[in-house]
């Protein structure tokens, strides 16, 4: 067909961009394992904070979000938005400028597992093989939601095989992010970033106008039991023999809604505690050009932040106006982005449009995959078996691991039924609680040490796993997002454990008294002992910054 064309024609000038980018940075970022992993700390405020966001909301955004909107009402994606946006805004305002400056005394770190060892003095590598494996982990679950994005966004476009085209789509990512390391990914989110936004905007403002009118489509959707409240939950009637929801009259079918207490808000307002902890974002603190643009950035993200989300949450609820009866699984429903855009835009830009839901699942995927990448070359290959490891055999370990994320990546993404929310949501809270507690402590509390960061590392995991597949099932107050227990517990331990066993030596604790002071410290005064080997890399960046 002759749409189809235009679809796919503005889409491969758009892949073409995206592979190109990752070449005119190619030189520059296999040029030493600092740039290839943190873009050599020169990376300005506008390029940090939407590749920031962009790496960060991935395909659930343009698809997860709007999916359960129009599947279930307001309630589940309102109070996740709005805990992300809180959280978003916290994040930047409360970690980005410190983790910045202690990553330069703590060593220059350059991965988040490394700043973690380097913090805590963590000579023999434990913290940050820890945090290595956690990442990757999760990590590769996360690229795995991204692959589905992938496939279901073609499958639905063209009626391509689900399969084929994730695959395909997982190996442009894959290409880009070997060849371009961070810089590339850096510059490809942002331009990614701008384009969701657009795709959002039009989109939106599309369904308004042709939803009948704001009163006719609020009338419609109050129609619904349940659908627009925040403390309701609307109960599609599924056919036990189908599971799709049933229509009858020309009218999807729904049942009495659920109620929606205070203990489910609070747990949709824990999303928000997961930016504490996500090594995609985190990443942007250590490589922002300067501690004064952090501020700069914090506006941008926030205000990206709150409109993307608002506009993809209305996208979901007001697509059910207009296509009540189209998308009849959850499943189904996570497409109302692209059903949309098919229906309300020419051809061209329609493929202009449904990129940025590609460009959501490349953004999010290569900075997954890059992040890992660093974790086993940096933090465990050379942090733990080869201390004395070169530039190059640190990068072909990461793209050795590059490869095997993008292989776990592919099984994961196989199951087209795989709810894109869902996954993203375990991937989530497993990092949040993982790294959150630890990065607050790390930044805000000085007899934090590096027992503490093993035990609160380790606990958040263990809680993440056994709560939402033993705990949860059980409903009631257990079936709350793991990711809130999770956080609180492994708090809890990194606290009790600190304070049980030895305190930091004299070193660590100049380091954090003093890291946010102008100039930036070297070491202990003249007299002091000083317990581990000078700083010579943070003191030359120092130097470099004076």
């Amino acid at each position: 067909m002759a749409s189809d064309f235009w679809i796919l024609l503005a889409m491969v000038i758009y892949f073409a961009a995206m592979l190109s980018i990752g070449f005119v940075y190619s030189k520059r970022s296999n040029s030493s394992s600092k740039e290839y992993f943190a873009g050599g700390r020169g990376v300005g405020p506008w390029l940090t904070a939407l590749s920031a966001e962009a790496s960060d909301m991935s395909g659930w955004l343009l698809m997860g979000l709007p999916g359960l909107a129009y599947f279930t009402g307001a309630a589940d994606p309102m109070w996740t938005a709005l805990g992300l946006a809180i959280g978003t805004y916290l994040n930047w305002k409360i970690v980005a400028r410190r983790l910045r400056r202690y990553s330069v005394v703590a060593g220059d770190a350059i991965t988040i597992p490394d700043f973690f060892a380097k913090r805590f003095h963590d000579t023999k590598g434990v913290i940050s093989t820890i945090a290595a494996i956690i990442i990757l982990v999760f990590f590769s679950v996360y690229v795995g939601s991204c692959f589905v994005t992938v496939g279901k966004l073609f499958a639905t476009l063209f009626g391509f095989d689900y399969h084929l085209m994730m695959i395909l789509g997982a190996l442009v990512v894959f290409i880009y992010t070997v060849v371009g390391g961070y810089l590339s990914v850096v510059m490809t989110d942002f331009i990614q970033g701008l384009l969701m936004f657009f795709a959002l905007a039009v989109v939106f403002i599309g369904t308004v106008a042709n939803a009948g009118g704001i009163d006719n489509t609020v009338a419609f959707l109050k129609s619904i039991p349940g659908y627009i409240s925040g403390t309701q939950v609307a109960s599609p009637t599924l056919d036990p023999d189908t599971g799709r929801q049933l229509v009858e009259a020309g009218r999807a079918v729904f049942g009495e809604p659920s109620e929606y207490g205070i203990i489910t808000i609070v747990s949709m307002l824990a999303w928000g505690l997961g930016y504490f902890g996500m090594p995609q974002v985190l990443v942007r603190f250590l490589s922002i050009r300067s501690v004064e643009e952090v501020r700069k950035s914090r506006i941008i993200a926030t205000l990206w932040c709150v409109l993307s989300l608002a506009s993809a949450v209305c996208i979901g609820l007001v697509g059910r106006a207009m296509m009540p009866t189209e998308l009849l699984t959850s499943t189904d429903a996570e497409t109302i982005f692209i059903v949309l855009a098919q229906t309300l835009l020419p051809s061209f830009m329609c493929g202009v449009v449904v990129s940025g839901i590609f460009a959501a699942s490349m953004s999010s995927s290569s900075s997954y995959m890059i992040i890992g990448a660093s974790a086993m070359g940096e933090n465990i290959f050379r942090g733990l078996f080869h201390r004395h490891a070169t530039d190059r055999q640190v990068m072909i370990v990461a793209r050795l691991t590059l490869v095997l994320m993008f292989i776990f990546g592919v099984l994961v993404a196989y199951d087209q039924n795989s709810s894109i929310f869902q996954v993203v949501s375990y991937a989530w809270a497993g990092l949040g609680a993982s790294f959150g507690p630890l990065m607050l402590c790390a930044l805000y509390w000085r007899r934090a040490n590096k027992a503490g960061a093993v035990a609160g590392m380790l606990s958040g995991t263990a809680v993440v796993l056994i709560w939402h597949n033993v705990m949860k099932p059980l409903g009631g107050i257990f079936a709350i997002y793991e990711l809130l227990p999770a956080f609180l517990i492994s708090l809890l331990l990194i606290v009790v454990v600190s304070l049980i066993t030895e305190k930091p030596n004299e070193q660590m604790l100049y380091e954090f008294d003093h890291y946010m002071d102008d100039p930036l410290p070297g070491s202990l005064p003249s007299g002091s002992v000083l317990v581990d080997e000078p700083m010579e890399a943070m003191e030359a960046e120092v130097r470099g910054e004076q």
